[in-house]
């Protein structure tokens, strides 16, 4: 039996991420890297760290190999105790055979026995991609004064997009009367943030339950959670007021990435208070060149800059030649803008190289249809060939070859 755990965090981390297209080809959506020095990871162990958890399990499944490698033994988020810390939860076989992840409740199902080790009074249920900074324990605390058997953390949201979202309608006290999963006619624009903490006697009577019935879909938001309302289940919405952005898309992960140089954001990863652990390359200082001109934006160690960065955020060991331009974009580790090239509202991918005088992207107003424009995407490992033209929303899965000029 290890040391008793009164909170042990499960983050569920085994998505595809497939509207981030090319970007989670090959790795899992919350090892894609974000803010010039993280993975989304990041912010949610981060968080369980700040809150006093010690007993994370992150539940895999889709392409986990890069994930599995950065999260390693927990070390960077302190999360690496004899008997506690983090540990990354593959599916696996058993007894009676092995099985995928059927949904978010099988997940958790299927590692009852990892929980129970910990002996724990209360569960939280988390995202594995989700940007955000929230202290877990203020909501265990509202949680065990309402004496609820399960709190869902609550945001409010454009009243134009409560549809996107699943809606909690609640009494004056806080209690949830109705779940409403992406209404036509949202009652209210209180979201559900996919962040959930339980008594864990009673999660584990439902997720019980749930495994025995062959028509469900093992999922908390259309099974879990609307059975315990429907059985009267003590269930309350914990109001949060902070940033959080679900970046499960190209223009989301772009606009929160892009709301780091804001330095009004919300977001204030240079907050000593609630710290944003990482686990980082060792590489030397980055370094600007004699005719490179930097403005607002995010540089981060072992970079090489000899043209333009405006308003872009560069990750570990970026080069930009002499005479490139970049704007508006996120250049991910490794990756190489040759001389000459321009990157406008784009995001290229790890370790992929932009040729010489190559143009991708554009800004809005270059555009003769305002409705073509998009952030174009170009995968990682690729070379894009000299005077080679990526169009706005493109999304590049292959190398493009060399584009030479007709002389003569």
């Amino acid at each position: 039996m290890f040391p008793k755990q009164e909170v042990v965090a499960m983050i569920l981390a085994g998505g595809q991420g497939s509207r981030l297209g090319v970007l989670t080809s090959k790795l899992a959506k919350p090892a894609v890297p974000f803010g010039g020095k993280y993975r989304i990871i990041d912010f949610p162990l981060s968080n369980c760290v700040n809150s006093g958890i010690e007993a994370v399990g992150v539940l895999t499944q889709y392409q986990p190999l890069v994930l599995n490698e950065y999260i390693g033994t927990g070390q960077a988020w302190d999360l690496d105790g004899m008997n506690s810390g983090v540990q990354v939860l593959p599916p696996y076989q058993g007894s009676n055979g092995a099985d995928w992840y059927k949904g978010t409740a099988n997940a958790i199902y299927q590692n009852i026995n990892y929980i129970e080790r910990y002996n724990p009074d209360y569960v939280v249920i988390l995202s594995g991609d989700h940007i955000y900074k929230m202290n877990y324990s203020k909501m265990l605390s509202f949680h065990k004064e309402c004496n609820a058997a399960c709190t869902i953390a609550a945001l409010e949201v454009p009243m134009a997009e409560a549809s996107r979202f699943g809606i909690l309608n609640t009494n004056e006290d806080g209690s949830i009367y109705e779940f409403d999963e992406k209404p036509e006619k949202p009652k209210n624009n209180k979201a559900s943030m996919g962040i959930y903490i339980f008594t864990w006697k009673k999660l584990r009577e439902y997720l019980v339950e749930d495994e025995k019935d062959p028509n469900s879909s093992n999922d908390f938001g259309k099974e879990i959670l609307p059975n315990m309302l429907n059985n009267g289940e003590r269930m309350f919405a914990y109001d949060f007021e902070g940033y959080w952005k679900d970046v499960g898309t190209i223009d989301s992960l772009w606009e929160s990435n892009m709301d780091l140089i804001d330095i009004d954001t919300s977001l204030d990863l240079s907050d000593e208070s609630w710290k944003i652990y990482s686990r980082n390359p060792v590489m030397p200082p980055h370094y600007v060149g004699d005719n490179a001109k930097i403005n607002k934006s995010l540089v981060s160690e072992g970079c090489e800059v000899y043209g333009k960065v405006d308003y872009s955020v560069l990750f570990s060991g970026v080069y930009v030649g002499e005479n490139a331009v970049i704007q508006d974009s996120i250049i991910m580790p490794g990756t190489r803008i040759e001389d000459g090239a321009v990157v406008k509202y784009s995001i290229i991918s790890e370790n992929t190289v932009v040729g010489k005088n190559a143009i991708i992207g554009k800004r809005p107003e270059e555009m003769e249809k305002v409705e073509d424009w998009g952030v174009a995407v170009v995968g990682d490992n690729l070379k894009i060939g000299d005077g080679a033209t990526v169009e706005p929303k493109g999304m590049i899965s292959k190398d493009i070859v060399e584009v030479k000029n007709n002389e003569g």
